[in-house]
Formats: C-alpha cells, sequence, structure tokens
C-alpha cells in the first residue's frame, strides 16, 4: 500500500491531536498530500512540520468545523489549489463534560451536534459536491462505539450525536454510490486526549473490560481508516467499522 496514495490529495479535520494526528502522519506517509485541519494554530503547524520532516507533503488550514463557512472554504480551496478532492476524514469531536440530563446546560447540546453531528454532515455537503463533479472519491466519518452502544451514563449527547454520524454514513453511501465510497470509523476506548481527560479514574479498570485487555492506540485506528480509503476496500461502501478492542462484543 506504501504507493497508493502518491499524488492523493486528503483533508482530515481534527488533525491536531489523537486520531486526527495518527491518521495525518499515516498518510502522509504514504504520499498523500495531506490537509491538516484543526482550530489550534500550534498543533496543526507542528503536525505539518513533523510530516515533512519524514518526507511527506501536507499543508495547515485553521478551520473551526462548527462554523459552516470556514467547513465550505475549506474543502472548495483544497479542490481550487490542487484541482482534485481524493479523501476526506471527518474527524473532529467534543465529548461534554459527564452529567446526567436534567443537570446538563442547553447551550451544551448546541456545542456537542455543532461539532460531531453538523460539522460531519457540512464536511460531507461541501466535499460531495466536488467528489460528485470529478467522478470519484472516499469520505471517511468518525463515529464511536458510544453511538452503537450507549454504555456510559452521563454522555448522553455526545453517544446520540455519534449514533447520528452513523446514520448520516449510511444514508449518503445510499445516495453517492457507485462513484463515492462513504464509510466511518468507530473507535472504542482509545488513548487520546479526550479520552484521558474523561475522567475516569482507574484507565486499567476500563481496559479489563475489553476483550483484548487494553487500550486501543491511535495508530490502530489510522490503519482502519487507511483501509477504508485504500483500494483494497472498493467494494465497501455504508460500513460502519468497529475498532473498539472487542467492546461491542461484550
Amino acid at each position: 500500500m506504501s504507493g497508493e496514495f502518491a499524488g492523493r490529495l486528503v483533508v482530515v479535520t481534527g488533525a491536531g491531536s489523537g486520531i486526527g494526528r495518527a491518521t495525518a502522519l499515516a498518510f502522509g506517509g504514504l504520499g498523500a498530500h495531506v490537509i491538516a485541519a484543526n482550530r489550534r494554530a500550534a498543533d496543526g503547524e507542528s503536525l505539518v512540520a513533523e510530516i515533512k520532516a519524514q518526507g511527506g507533503s501536507a499543508s495547515f488550514v485553521a478551520t473551526d468545523v462548527t462554523q459552516p463557512a470556514q467547513v465550505r472554504s475549506l474543502m472548495d480551496d483544497a479542490f481550487a489549489r490542487h484541482g482534485r478532492l481524493d479523501i476526506v476524514f471527518n474527524n473532529a469531536g467534543y465529548q461534554e463534560p459527564r452529567s446526567a440530563i436534567v443537570d446538563t446546560p442547553e447551550e451544551t447540546f448546541d456545542q456537542v451536534f455543532d461539532t460531531n453531528t453538523r460539522a460531519t454532515w457540512l464536511g460531507m455537503k461541501y466535499a460531495l459536491a466536488h467528489m460528485r463533479a470529478q467522478g470519484r472519491g472516499v469520505i471517511i466519518n468518525c463515529a464511536s462505539a458510544s453511538g452503537l452502544r450507549n454504555a456510559n451514563q452521563g454522555l448522553s449527547l455526545y453517544s446520540a450525536s455519534k449514533a447520528a454520524v452513523v446514520s448520516l454514513t449510511k444514508s449518503a453511501a445510499l445516495e453517492y454510490g457507485p462513484t463515492i465510497r462513504i464509510n466511518a470509523v468507530s473507535p472504542g476506548r482509545i488513548e487520546t486526549p479526550m479520552m484521558l481527560g474523561s475522567k475516569i479514574a482507574d484507565m486499567s479498570v476500563v481496559a479489563q473490560g475489553l476483550p483484548l485487555k487494553r487500550l486501543g492506540h491511535p495508530e490502530e485506528v489510522a490503519n482502519a481508516v487507511i483501509w477504508l480509503a485504500s483500494d483494497a476496500a472498493s467494494f465497501v461502501t455504508g460500513h460502519i467499522l468497529q475498532v473498539d478492542g472487542g467492546f461491542g462484543a461484550t
């Protein structure tokens, strides 16, 4: 697969840390030009520097995915500058502080759904306009194990927003086959800043609850995204690929 992405243009949102960063690095190492979209410039620029230091090609675009105009600009400018838009990984996400529904502020609903659901819809909407015109393309969305099975009290909004991503992915796959493949990854317990910042007292207990008895690494989710984007997955669309250490089987 080492030469498969040479010359291809890949957009990754939420690229500054965790799964987004690992995925951007993986695409960069496989020959793609990576457009790293992220709110925090320092994180995005350090990622681009790392990709270039490894011999890859990348650029950073400051993007707040909760702002529709910025998402549209991200996709439009990528296509205008490079004349193509091959792969988009809608990865940016937000998890609310744990709280019961009755105690959750109304504005938290907007923050979670704007980041996780509407931004995914916007990313597809504005990428699909170019992919449809060029007659090809691949989109991968970042869902979550919580969107398939909500076993977390206090994270009702995160779970619901990711369940919506699952539904959006399947609907879009039906609309845009056969020329554009649209899938999602569904990460489980992955060692990311979001997971480690979720105020779980003992991560080892979480790990022992999984069949594989450990937390996952961002690079393992990146590997799944790479496969879904590759020609090896040419007959895969509308699929939600669980990367969860067996969480879905428990």
